[in-house]
C-alpha cells in the first residue's frame, strides 16, 4: 500500500493548495489482506486541545461523541495505570498456558511470561533474543515476546483506549480483543478485533504491503475461517498513515465498540475512521496485547538490536489502559 502525495504550488498572493491523491497496491499474501488506505490524516498534534485524565476518556473537544444524556465511567476490572512496582495477576493473564487460548506465539518469538513487568509506571512487554534455541511443545524458538490478556471479557458498547510506545524491533505492538472459539461448544465464529496493530522496524525483506507498518495505526474485525462456520476470511480494515514512527513516542489508541455493527477509532482523542465489520461483533471476547513475530516482517541478518538494543529499545510500553462505559447522568 503506496501513499503518494502531490502538491501544487502557486505564486504567494493566491492561495495554496494541496491534492492528495492515493493509490494502493495490493500484494497477494495467502493469510492476510492488507488494509484499505484512507484519506485521513494523522491529527496533528496542536489539536491536542486536552490532556488523556484518568477520570474520563480521551478524546478532543471537537471530537467528543459523549451522548448529551450520559457519562463515562471506567470498568476498574478492564483498566490499569500500571503505577504498582508488580504485575497485577489478579487482573491479567501473561502466562499462555493458563490464559484459557493455549496459544504460544508464532515462531519464532515464544511467548513468555518472564518478559513482562511493571516499572516507572508502565507495563513493560520485553522483547528478546535467545542465546540458545527454546525447544517448546516441538518448537524451537529463537526469540521472545509475550501476550496478556484480560481476566475479566470486553463486550460491545464499551469504549477501550490505551497509551502506548512500540518497541523498536520487527516484533509486534498491539492492542486488540481476542474471542473464544469452539466448534463443539460454541460460540463456532472466530472473531478478532485489532484495535492497534504495528511493527517497531521494517526493512529491505518486509512484505511490499506492509513497508508502511512501522508508522501505521491500523485496525481489523476479522471473522476466522473454521470448518464448523465458514471456509474463506473475511474481514473490514482501516488505517492511517502515520508522519512519525509508532516507536518515537506513546500514542493514545482508542476504540469505542458502539454496537455489534459500528466501531468507531481514534488516535490522539482524534476520530480518524469507522469500521463495519462483515459479521455481527455481538461475542464477548479479552483485552489483549501480545508482542509477536510476523512471516511477512522476518527478523532479518540485520537484525542485531536483539544483542545490542538498550531496555528502551527492545520494549512495548504501556502507560495505561482503560475501559469505559455509559451511564445515564
Amino acid at each position: 500500500m503506496l501513499f503518494f502525495l502531490k502538491h501544487l504550488k502557486f505564486p504567494l498572493f493566491l492561495f495554496c493548495m494541496m491534492i492528495v491523491s492515493c493509490s494502493k497496491k495490493n500484494t497477494s499474501d495467502i493469510n492476510f489482506i492488507p488494509p484499505p488506505s484512507t484519506e485521513e490524516n494523522q491529527p496533528d498534534e496542536t489539536e491536542e486541545d486536552t490532556a488523556p485524565s484518568p477520570d474520563q476518556p480521551y478524546f478532543l473537544s471537537t471530537e467528543n461523541p459523549t451522548p448529551t444524556d450520559k457519562t463515562w465511567v471506567k470498568v476498574e476490572t478492564l483498566s490499569d495505570e500500571f503505577n504498582s512496582t508488580t504485575f497485577d495477576d489478579d487482573k491479567w493473564h501473561r502466562n499462555p498456558a493458563t490464559d484459557g487460548f493455549s496459544w504460544y506465539g508464532r515462531p519464532p518469538a515464544l511467548f513468555e511470561a518472564e518478559n513482562v513487568s511493571v516499572s516507572d509506571g508502565n507495563l513493560n512487554v520485553t522483547t528478546v533474543k535467545y542465546d540458545t534455541p527454546k525447544n517448546v511443545r516441538n518448537i524451537n524458538w529463537t526469540h521472545g515476546g509475550a501476550i496478556i490478556r484480560s481476566k475479566t471479557t470486553a463486550k460491545h458498547g464499551l469504549y477501550y483506549e490505551c497509551r502506548m510506545k512500540a518497541n523498536k524491533t520487527v516484533m509486534s505492538s498491539t492492542f486488540w480483543i481476542a474471542f473464544k472459539q469452539n466448534c463443539d461448544n460454541g460460540p463456532i465464529r472466530k472473531l478478532e478485533l485489532d484495535i492497534q496493530e504495528c511493527v517497531g522496524r521494517v526493512h529491505s525483506n518486509t512484505h511490499s504491503w506492509a513497508s508502511g507498518w512501522d508508522k501505521i495505526y491500523h485496525s481489523n474485525t476479522i471473522r476466522h475461517n473454521r470448518s464448523c462456520d465458514i471456509g474463506e476470511e473475511t474481514r473490514a480494515s482501516g488505517s492511517i498513515k502515520l508522519t512519525e514512527t509508532n516507536n518515537s513516542r506513546f500514542f493514545v489508541y482508542g476504540c469505542w465498540w458502539k454496537s455489534p455493527t459500528e466501531i468507531l477509532f481514534y488516535l490522539d482523542g482524534k476520530h480518524v475512521y469507522s469500521i463495519t465489520p462483515t459479521t455481527d461483533f455481538d461475542l464477548e471476547g479479552y483485552i489483549t496485547m501480545a508482542i509477536e513475530t510476523y512471516d511477512w516482517n522476518p527478523i532479518d541478518p540485520e537484525g542485531s538490536i536483539f544483542e545490542t538494543g538498550s531496555f528502551d529499545d527492545l520494549t512495548t510500553k504501556y502507560d495505561w489502559v482503560r475501559t469505559w462505559k455509559l451511564e445515564d447522568k
